[in-house]
């Protein structure tokens, strides 16, 4: 059976975009058609300033709202990824056959440094070197796909090139994944600034769905996404990118196409109110299993720990070739008393 990975960061509450675009795939597909593996990747979070009790709140979140979403425990693994140690060994490992130009050259990591040059500041060294402990996550499992969104697949990239590069210097070791990205709603747009994703560390609210917004809410938000100018409604990604986004999240939401969708609106204001009741009813569900989930706060420690064990048994056996085959001593087994 394929092997799937794939993550989901705790840095903020998780939006509509993180739904549409990742965790409906997983739950509706990827459990049921392969041996697939979840992980809320809580260390890639320290990467930037943080709290750190924020932290552990959104991975408990982040775990509760999966699960929401559909995935099933007896379908899937589902874990938190400090809690498997193996991510971490692996990652030094990746490191020392990764480059330092390979990691500047990451699309990320150029932003974000740049942006903190302007402010004469500078980023945490994690913040370069976090490609490869995202690779540690892939190749630990020996993942042959990972779901992601088209701003991630230069990481599956690096992955890939880290995989074959061990396996040529040191002997085949990692399963060489490749990435898959949903032809649907890959990328929702943020409502106030549709040529922007839908980020759940961004601080634009207004322009943000989450996924525990009450219905009163959504409706508002959708009500205030900046349109473009005209008065028709047509879906065209490039020159009317705030009506494209808004066709693009009601066809995600009801099953349609986009194009098609724009030539039954006359009015930007019917379309907004259409879109809004159909992520308040995709949302409904989530929500009402979240408050059923938070009420039963030892189901939900009880899925990660049997996630974190099946996960750990997973990986250690890999991890473990890969230090014998990059040079690295056994340890030494205890003396027979």
């Amino acid at each position: 059976m394929t092997r799937v990975f794939s993550g989901i960061k705790p840095t903020g509450h998780l939006t509509l975009g993180n739904y549409l675009g990742a965790m409906r795939q997983w739950a509706a597909v990827d459990q049921h058609r392969s041996d697939a593996l979840f992980c809320v990747v809580d260390l890639h979070a320290l990467t930037v300033d943080h709290d750190p009790a924020r932290v552990r709140r959104l991975s408990r979140q982040a775990a509760t709202l999966l699960l929401a979403a559909g995935l099933d425990p007896e379908l899937c693994t589902l874990f938190v990824q400090s809690h498997v140690d193996e991510h971490a060994r692996l990652s030094y490992v990746l490191e020392c056959v990764a480059t330092d130009g390979e990691m500047r050259r990451m699309i990320q990591y150029r932003e974000k440094a740049a942006r903190e040059r302007e402010r004469g500041g500078s980023v945490r060294l994690s913040l370069l070197t976090y490609p490869v402990l995202m690779a540690a996550d892939i190749l630990a499992y020996g993942a042959d796909e990972v779901p992601v969104g088209d701003d991630q697949a230069q990481h599956v990239e690096l992955t890939r090139d880290l995989a074959v590069r061990f396996n040529q210097r040191y002997g085949g070791t990692f399963v060489v994944p490749r990435a898959t990205v949903p032809k649907v709603a890959a990328r929702v747009m943020n409502l106030q600034d549709p040529t922007s994703k839908m980020g759940k560390s961004d601080d634009s609210g207004p322009g943000i769905v989450y996924l525990l917004d009450e219905p009163e809410v959504v409706r508002k938000k959708v009500a205030r996404a900046v349109t473009d100018s005209g008065r028709d409604v047509v879906y065209d990604r490039e020159g009317r990118p705030g009506v494209a986004n808004l066709l693009e999240v009601l066809a995600a939401c009801t099953g349609g196409e986009p194009g098609a969708l724009a030539g039954a609106y006359g009015s930007y204001g019917q379309l907004k109110k259409d879109t809004a009741e159909a992520v308040v009813e995709v949302l409904r569900p989530v929500r009402a299993r979240h408050r059923e989930l938070c009420a039963d706060p030892g189901f939900v420690e009880g899925v990660l720990r049997a996630g974190a064990e099946k996960a750990r048994a997973m990986a250690r056996p890999r991890v473990d070739a890969a230090y014998r085959a990059i040079g690295l001593l056994p340890p030494v087994p205890n003396a027979v008393r």
